[in-house]
């Protein structure tokens, strides 16, 4: 009489294997979420700051900005974007003219550009507390 041959062991490393590469995938997503970003005004303060141009860079792990911060009678009258390497985030380039006209770095992220948005604020804030 014949054997069968069990075909349970190789389904089992198969599954195994697939299980494992899986597993691999998930945490290398994971290292490479951005890092949280955490704007505050309370870095800086503008009153005491001289007229000039503040230089300030941050990497988020996918999104790296270097801006140039013109800052004029204890005010800021222009954000100016050096380098952006991004992955769809040019739409975030826009908060630019939000942080001029209220002021202030505590702004609402661009929809859709979360990441760029936060590294940007991140950056000004990097200039302006140097």
């Amino acid at each position: 009489m014949m054997k069968k041959k069990s075909y349970r062991r190789p389904i089992f490393w198969v599954i195994s294997i697939l299980l494992l590469l899986l597993i691999i995938m998930v945490i290398l997503i994971f290292v490479n979420l951005p890092k949280p970003l955490h704007v505050s005004d309370s870095s800086y303060n503008l009153t005491t700051l001289a007229d000039g141009t503040y230089q300030g860079e941050c990497d988020n792990g996918l999104v790296y900005v270097k801006v140039n911060v013109e800052v004029k009678n204890h005010s800021i009258i222009a954000v100016h974007i050096i380098e952006h390497d991004n992955g769809k985030g040019q739409s975030a380039e826009v908060i630019t003219n939000n942080i001029v006209d209220n002021q202030s770095i505590e702004l609402d992220v661009i929809s859709g550009a979360t990441a760029s948005s936060q590294t940007i604020l991140k950056a000004v804030e990097n200039a302006l507390s140097k």
